[in-house]
């Protein structure tokens, strides 16, 4: 693309996917202000004066992350996404591509997940805050559209993972956590603790697959309704742990702690809107391949790999 592109949220994890393909833009990272503030949003719009924005920064985490701090994530969430989104409209901006969440949808939902459903109900309790500020967001897009006549699009990722990911322990995702504990186990030749009993199931989408959809999407999707993009294979966080082990050469006790709360038990979401569009299921990345790329690349960068960084 050769319009000048605006990527919040830029450094972490799906920014250097981004980066990985896209090679140019300015892509933004706390350093360069604080989104929460009005002011230093808009001085960032008027510096760069983007025609794209593709919207990723947030205040995330896991759900250990979520339920010790519900006012922050939905303080912090609120206020970063309606200047972003207050400053596009302002500044003209094009075209607005904003990343929301799966934990958008409700609890009690008829599967699999389907756009049409996302404010049917209330979300999962355990990151109901997080969930409302991402839900916000799809309606602030729709808003301004409908006022405006903004082109503001929102797409709907499941459990996005990758090279670069945060692996702080209180405060990353599933997947990033367990390739920790189960590394440092191997490491150091002890037993790892896995949250909940390990039925669960999740869906997992390879960060760089991520990145290609919303290339995808910026040029072929305009429309009000969020879109689902995941991968739709579901895992068990078992068979997760046991793969993550079998990559590590791990053979050490691994025990569940029942009494941890283990989240929604499965949240299958649908992605035919996307196929439709014609991106194609072969364009996602074997899971066994892509979680063997992250392992290997923790291993090989664990002592500066954000969240550990020793």
């Amino acid at each position: 693309m050769k319009k000048s592109i605006l990527i919040t949220g830029g450094t972490g994890m799906l920014g250097h996917a981004l980066n990985n393909i896209l090679h140019t833009g300015v892509f933004l990272s706390s350093k360069d202000g604080d989104l929460r503030d009005k002011r230093q949003t808009e001085a960032i719009f008027e510096k760069h004066k983007p025609e794209i924005v593709i919207h990723m920064a947030g205040k995330v985490g896991g759900i250990k992350a979520n339920m010790n701090h519900l006012g922050e994530f939905y303080y912090d969430n609120i206020m970063i996404n309606t200047n972003v989104l207050e400053a596009s409209r302002k500044h003209n901006v094009q075209k607005v591509l904003s990343v929301l969440s799966t934990c958008v949808y409700p609890d009690d939902i008829k599967y699999p997940l389907t756009e049409e459903q996302i404010h049917n109900g209330r979300p999962h309790h355990s990151n109901y805050a997080y969930a409302h500020a991402k839900r916000m967001l799809d309606v602030q897009s729709r808003a301004y559209r409908q006022q405006y006549g903004c082109n503001f699009i929102t797409v709907v990722p499941n459990n996005l993972f990758g090279i670069h990911d945060n692996f702080d322990l209180q405060n990353s995702h599933v997947l990033p956590a367990m390739i920790r504990k189960i590394y440092e186990a191997k490491r150091y030749g002890r037993s790892v603790t896995l949250w909940g009993d390990g039925s669960p199931l999740r869906e997992f989408t390879f960060s760089h697959d991520m990145a290609k959809i919303i290339m995808f999407l910026l040029e072929n999707y305009n429309e009000p309704s969020p879109i689902n993009v995941g991968n739709t294979k579901e895992y068990s966080i078992k068979e997760v742990a046991e793969i993550i082990a079998k990559i590590y050469d791990y053979d050490g006790e691994i025990i569940w702690d029942t009494s941890a709360p283990p989240g929604q038990f499965r949240k299958p979401s649908s992605n035919q809107n996307l196929l439709n569009l014609g991106f194609s299921e072969d364009n996602y990345t074997d899971f066994n391949t892509a979680i063997r790329a992250v392992c290997k690349w923790f291993e090989n960068h664990y002592e500066e790999a954000r969240g550990v960084k020793l």
